[in-house]
């Protein structure tokens, strides 16, 4: 068997230098503990290829390494972490199949939260670090297997925001910028050369800003000897200042000069570099320019040199992205802005060129992308990419469509629901998010699918909502996904409104007709909030962040109350007419099951077999079965007696004697309704079939075939697939709290592949489940480190 990813989403971590556009093309951007690898020109889309597990804590900053091909050791990126550790890595593609990590670095007592990485004149790489322990540590090579720090600067209670390392011209020493919780940027080079026994020395610092500095870079002007280093602030400014090289330290009467209405004389400021041999190196310092254009918080700064100009592009909260270019008279002047239109975003953490300069990628405050391509017609113009999305914190349930699994649903403690879907065109498929139906006020906790366009979910509150999808999301999911027999859709496009719209101060998702007039003498909401108000979209291609956040809701339009505390596990019959659902639970009472009729959405019984919370239910394929297994150790069956349907409790495990011994987690069925598995936090999965009399009057209706225990394991998702395999065995998949999935074949447990955490999940996998109707075997799976992950199991 192999296993090939056809789908990853993540979302890019919500701190500032969480991204790098490398020179091979390529965008590397810290999801959670891991660092994401994806390709912005995947066969005219985008898709992440590749993902980099080493750290054990959020990672900060990520930062690939110009001129890598000539430093030591096939270093291509370094990144740090909460962890406390820099790790460097070699990411070039025919090193994919080994280990990435070159170099750990450790010494930092608490995270790392900026980097940066230089090689010098000399060939050698040296790396620097920041933490929230208020130091920086200088690092370099000691020998081939180890890198060593050689200084670290104390920052007393200082907290640093971000550096750069640079090499000036002439001296050809390396000087260090550093901007901490202050209003200064601080300039350090390493006086009598960049051998290893020197460190660095404060030289200047740079005094303008009056707010706390969040972004440097620096770039050697084309054709000159001369330095720009730009600085970014909180203060809503943009600083310029060059750097030049001066033959002596006679005061200079020829000034540079910048022309407004008037003529302004720049002041200079000098210092000088001493080498070991005693030669001296003098420098000037002036403020070449201010930049004033963005209205909040400027976070990051990025020089591109293309097409014969220098661009700076700015990012800031205010939720645009600016590029900047100077005129003819030396002017810098704003050239391309760039943004987020809509939505509650909180604007762009950074933003970066791509190599080219044709491209232009920023961040965002919910970890979303936002990407533009300059038009190849038309110069100047810049049109928007099409871009992946993702969950920023943990997905906690997913599930396919049951009409036949054309996409995946699933549910986050981002307080998002999102739905993910192959995009079909002419040769070519790559999937994308294509919906956004809830945007909730609490942290999402699970869902089930009623049918295609109906989706009942739960967050930490009381209450099961119901949504039905809107007409605009169905002849949009039809066009991009290649969706032909749809008779459930066509139904929904005669009744359904056009979208939904969260009201000001609203959680309840509430219905947009095509037609609404608003009356003479009022104005509509939808001119009073233009920012929250659906409007119709004909979709081309996957949606744009600010499209996903407006216009793909759906409108809610049933609540069920019954549970008295907030709701943990939900699951539906495969008929779509009922509902099951728990809720937390410390008492038998509080664990009762509660059983909806999803056409008149009252409660038709309260199931009780459990002392403490049900942490997952199940149906049957057949409907005839509902599974629950609970935090109390054991786990249920209740079985559908005719003529009226209602559930009878058939079996329930022995708390003291079971096989489990811990939490069970998980449970499911497989495709025939023939066995189920259950698993637990003892590593135990536990496959279950039905006694061999078959009555179910039995004294224990289902009987325990096999047990696969993993020992230092704690199993959290289990999965049937929906066929068996060639040789008439159940397909299972098992998610694991590390982050691994295993596949084995049922018999005897047979291991057939295993997915690691670079290609699985690097924290707890939270569900498991096979694709529907579907000829090959597809797998989704998600996990608490935010990623969503779809795969194509290959049998030999």
């Amino acid at each position: 068997m192999s296993v090939e990813t056809i789908y990853t989403s993540a979302a890019c971590n919500r701190t500032p230098d969480s991204l790098d556009w490398g020179s091979d093309g390529l965008i590397y951007f810290a999801a959670n503990n891991a660092i994401a690898v994806f390709d912005p020109k995947y066969h005219g889309s985008v898709k992440i290829i590749r993902t980099l597990v080493g750290h054990k804590a959020r990672v900060n900053t990520v930062r690939v390494v110009r001129d890598a091909d000539e430093c030591h050791g096939g270093i291509h990126l370094v990144s740090g972490s909460d962890d406390g550790t820099c790790i460097l890595w070699n990411t070039k593609k025919d090193c994919a199949e080994a280990d990435p990590v070159r170099f750990v670095l450790k010494g930092h007592s608490k995270g790392v939260t900026v980097v940066d990485a230089f090689v010098e004149a000399t060939k050698n790489l040296i790396v620097a670090t920041g933490s929230v322990d208020s130091s920086i540590k200088l690092w370099h090579l000691a020998n081939a297997t180890s890198f060593e720090c050689f200084q670290t600067i104390d920052l007393r209670s200082g907290l640093t925001f971000s550096m750069k390392l640079l090499n000036l011209a002439r001296s050809n020493a390396t000087m260090l910028a550093y901007a901490t919780d202050t209003d200064v940027v601080n300039l350090c080079v390493r006086q009598g050369g960049n051998d290893c026994q020197t460190n660095f020395v404060q030289v200047e610092q740079l005094k303008g800003h009056f707010d706390w500095v969040r972004g440097l870079d620096c770039v050697q002007l084309p054709d000159s000897e001369d330095h720009l280093l730009a600085t970014s602030s909180q203060d809503t400014f943009i600083r310029l200042w060059r750097i030049s090289p001066r033959g002596s330290l006679q005061k200079q009467k020829d000034f540079e000069e910048i022309r407004h209405d008037e003529d302004i004389t720049i002041e200079e400021r000098t210092f000088t570099i001493r080498t070991v041999d005693g030669v001296e190196y003098h420098y000037a310092l002036s403020l070449e320019s201010v930049l004033q254009g963005h209205e909040g918080w400027v976070y990051g700064v990025h020089f591109s040199f293309h097409d014969s100009k220098l661009h700076l592009l700015s990012s800031s909260i205010d939720k645009s992205l600016i590029a900047w270019t100077p005129s003819e008279s030396g002017i810098w002047v704003e050239s391309v802005r760039v943004g987020e239109v809509g939505g509650s975003s909180l604007g762009f953490y950074g933003g970066k060129f791509s190599p080219n300069g044709r491209s232009i990628i920023g961040h965002g405050f919910q970890g979303s992308f936002h990407l533009w391509h300059e038009d190849d017609d038309q110069r100047g113009l810049w049109n928007p990419g099409t871009i992946l999305g993702g969950h920023f914190g943990g997905v906690r349930d997913l599930v396919w469509d049951p009409a036949g699994g054309r996409y995946v649903m699933t549910l986050s403690a981002d307080q998002t629901t999102r739905i993910h879907a192959p995009w079909i065109r002419k040769g070519e498929v790559t999937w994308h998010e294509i919906g956004r139906p809830q945007v909730h006020g609490y942290d999402m906790q699970c869902l089930t699918l009623l049918s295609r366009y109906r989706l009942a979910s739960a967050a930490e509150e009381k209450i099961v909502r119901i949504f039905q999808a809107p007409s605009n999301f169905v002849q949009n999911f039809r066009a991009l996904c290649g969706v032909a027999n749809d008779p459930e859709g066509d139904a929904v496009l005669k009744s359904n409104p056009m979208g939904a719209s969260v009201p000001s101060l609203g959680l309840s998702n509430k219905a947009v007709f095509e037609v609404e007039q608003a009356e003479a003498d009022t104005r509509h909401i939808k001119d009073m909030y233009p920012e929250h108000y659906f409007t119709p979209i004909a979709l081309e291609s996957p949606p744009a962040e600010e499209t996903l956040m407006q216009n793909t809701l759906w409108p809610e339009i049933q609540k069920l109350y019954g549970h008295g505390n907030e709701l943990y596990a939900i699951a539906s019959s495969p008929d779509g007419s009922l509902i099951a659902s728990g809720c937390r639970a410390t008492s038998t009472e509080q664990a009762q099951i509660l059983l909806w009729d999803t056409t008149t959405w009252r409660v038709l019984q309260y199931l009780t077999a459990h002392q403490l919370t049900v942490t997952q239910l199940a149906f049957s394929p057949n409907g005839l079965y509902l599974l629950a297994v609970s935090r109390d150790r054991t786990f249920s069956v209740f079985h559908r007696k005719e003529p009226n349907g209602s559930f009878e409790l058939i079996m329930r495990s022995d708390k003291t004697k079971g096989v489990h011994t811990r939490i069970i987690w998980c449970c499911d069925w497989s495709h025939d309704s023939e066995l189920f598995a259950t698993g637990s936090r003892d590593g135990k999965v536990v496959a279950w079939v039905a006694a061999e009399n078959g009555e179910l009057d039995s004294a224990v209706p289902f009987v325990q075939r096999s047990v696969l225990e993993l020992k230092n394991e704690s199993i959290t998702a289990v999965a049937f697939g929906r066929k068996k395999l060639p040789d008439d065995r159940y397909l299972v998949a098992v998610g694991l709290e590390s982050g691994v999935i295993k596949l084995y074949g049922l018999g005897q447990w047979d291991l057939l592949f295993t997915i690691t955490e670079a290609n699985a999940h690097h924290m707890t996998v939270k569900r498991l489940s096979f694709r529907p109707h579907e000829e090959s075997y597809q797998l989704a799976s998600c996990g608490e480190d935010g990623f969503v992950r779809v795969y194509k199991l290959k049998l030999y």
